[in-house]
């Protein structure tokens, strides 16, 4: 091992004891559950001793009327509410200061996240520039830069994937770079959120498959990697099973409220695994490829995922084996047959639900820059079983491209 390896794993060794404490707060959120859920909301954001909201949401969901039934208990339960509903995919620092901008102008006290993950980040990072007015979006890159708590953050997903419901994270582009900038902090984390089917149920089928192919991303990222801490596998494992069980179904029929509702757990708890144990290369190369080519972030994850697992190879065996048992794909063989077996069946399951193989974007002259991105924001954080250097990088962007 190298000496740069070996500081990269000494300083995951740190950051797993740190992620194993109880310095932070690692509370599950209160959450409303189940059919309707959604309509319960305002009551309770009263109840926290809140009167006005700020709705952080994208022109999409207005335009579907998805917000009407909120908006309607909102009157009722006598919560003043301020829209911004200018979200973008991939949310920009401009963005992101828009509605921090429009917080303020609605004298807000607390804020709902509506939406997938694109809101949900816009959301998260504006209430820490509203928290944090003297620290800029990308003063608050990487890890632990967010100083102060956020105003009360109420978390709606539309979207079974990301799990950003519970997760420390959030992500944020950089436009005049095409870079995107993670930003990490256990106070980004919502203390409250909302798991309602219905806000699924009108998904098309191939945000529904590269949504939940996300939320399979973040179970076996933080599953296979080296900083499980306390509940990270149980919840990892429940995730992984879920998706297996529900995922297709809910692709194939969308109105199914049960599918759709696991598939929404199934996100939640892969976040809870996550936010503690961490990802791996797939979203250090994903979030890269979303950066410069704009890729949107669940396809991302759906495809490249099969091509890290295999790259990590012997070193992932012995977990992704558990994985292959625990989802059904395989009971019985060597941990290399089972765990071959269920990356074969990840590559099965974005065949039949209509997911490629690569990307027709990349173009040869920016691999060299993506690689390089890829491995500043992956290294040294990201826990992964088998270190990355620029040449492996390098060789698997290559494997994506059609």
């Amino acid at each position: 091992m190298s000496l740069k390896h070996a500081f990269y794993r000494v300083y995951q060794m740190g950051f797993k004891l740190v992620m194993g404490t109880n310095f932070f707060n690692w509370k599950e959120p209160e959450l409303l559950e189940g059919p309707g859920a959604v309509k319960k909301l305002p009551a309770f954001v009263k109840s926290k001793g809140l009167n006005n909201v700020l709705v952080v949401t994208d022109k999409g969901l207005t335009g579907l009327h998805l917000l009407d039934g909120m908006y309607e208990e909102m009157e009722k339960a006598g919560v003043k509410y301020t829209v911004f509903d200018g979200v973008q995919p991939n949310p920009s620092i401009e963005n992101i200061e828009a509605a921090k901008d429009a917080y303020i102008a609605g004298k807000c006290e607390g804020i709902i996240a509506f939406g997938g993950g694109s809101p949900m980040d816009c959301a998260k990072i504006a209430g820490a520039r509203v928290a944090n007015p003297n620290t800029s979006v990308r003063k608050m890159r990487g890890l632990l830069h967010v100083r102060h708590k956020l105003p009360p953050l109420f978390a709606v997903p539309t979207t079974a994937g990301t799990g950003s419901e519970v997760t420390l994270a959030a992500v944020v582009t950089d436009e005049s770079t095409h870079e995107k900038c993670p930003v990490n902090d256990p106070k980004l984390r919502a203390p409250y959120a909302v798991l309602d089917p219905e806000l699924t149920l009108g998904l098309p089928p191939h945000i529904t498959s590269t949504t939940g192919m996300d939320a399979l991303t973040h179970a076996v990222e933080a599953y296979i990697g080296r900083s499980n801490v306390a509940n990270t596998e149980e919840f990892a494992e429940k995730a992984v099973k879920l998706i297996f069980d529900n995922i297709e179904t809910a692709y194939k029929d969308g109105k199914n409220v049960e599918a759709r509702y696991n598939m929404l757990k199934a996100s939640y708890y892969a976040g809870m695994a996550f936010t503690r144990a961490y990802v791996g290369y797939v979203h250090a190369i994903g979030h890269n490829l979303g950066g410069y080519y704009h890729v949107p972030h669940g396809l991302a994850m759906a495809t490249i995922l099969p091509h890290v697992l295999d790259y990590y190879g012997e070193t992932a065996y012995a977990r992704l084996a558990k994985l292959a048992v625990i989802s059904g794909v395989k009971t019985d063989g060597t941990d290399e047959e089972k765990a071959k077996a269920f990356i074969a069946e990840i590559r099965a399951m974005n065949e039949r639900m209509g997911i490629g193989t690569g990307f027709d974007c990349i173009k040869d002259e920016d691999i060299d820059i993506i690689a390089e991105r890829a491995l500043k924001e992956g290294n040294p954080l990201y826990p992964v079983p088998k270190l990355m250097d620029k040449p492996q990088c390098v060789a698997l962007i290559k494997e994506l491209q059609n």
